[in-house]
């Protein structure tokens, strides 16, 4: 007669095994996380930020507020993490073999990405959120300038500092995206290059 094992629970029968099971991907965390970022996202291309509150992003997320509130604290701390997370990994740093050529390429990439109605939704609204929220949009970015800088100056080229290049490039595409009624053009984002790495007389 077979013996019969009860009440035995995956986890131990995965170690009976010799093996340990692996953690599912994602889980209830990281659909929350995507169910609420998406929420304020849908919400800011609806209105204006003024009218975001917690409560409002719960109820389009279909969580309670109290879950949102727990794992953000406020709606300040949540703009800075959505912004955060959309202007992660959306430009790609290029490596054209010049300091020139990359930051051409990289401003270009910026203006263009800063012409979709959403992201500009998002930034405005992590700007009315504080200082965290404004800088949570840049940060890749600054980091992302600051790695062509030291890559130059690797290849034994000379380079300016990442605050006169952020001067140069990084502020002038958010002012003209964010507070002028036309956002800038790839060719008029080049261009600012020149300001910074002036060409030869």
């Amino acid at each position: 007669m077979s013996e019969t094992r009860t009440g035995t629970t995956p986890h131990a029968r995965a170690a009976d095994a010799g093996t340990v099971p692996r953690p599912r991907p994602g889980g209830r965390s990281a659909r929350v996380r995507a169910a609420v970022h998406r929420a304020v996202a849908e919400l800011l291309t609806e209105g204006p930020a003024e009218h975001l509150t917690m409560p409002a992003i719960a109820a389009r997320a279909g969580v309670h507020p109290t879950t949102v509130y727990r794992r953000w604290g406020t709606l300040g701390e949540l703009l800075a993490a959505v912004a955060a997370s959309r202007f992660s990994g959306d430009l790609v740093v290029p490596d054209t073999g010049s300091l020139r050529g990359d930051l051409e390429q990289w401003t270009a990439d910026l203006a263009t990405d800063l012409t979709d109605p959403d992201s500009i939704a998002i930034i405005r609204a992590a700007l009315s959120s504080g200082t965290e929220g404004g800088c949570a949009c840049t940060t890749e970015r600054q980091e992302q300038l600051a790695s062509m800088l030291d890559r130059e100056r690797s290849r034994g080229g000379a380079a300016p500092t990442v605050e006169r290049a952020l001067d140069a490039l990084l502020a002038p595409v958010y002012y003209r995206a964010l507070f002028t009624p036309a956002p800038g053009t790839p060719d008029w984002a080049r261009s600012l290059v020149d300001t910074l790495l002036p060409r030869p007389a």
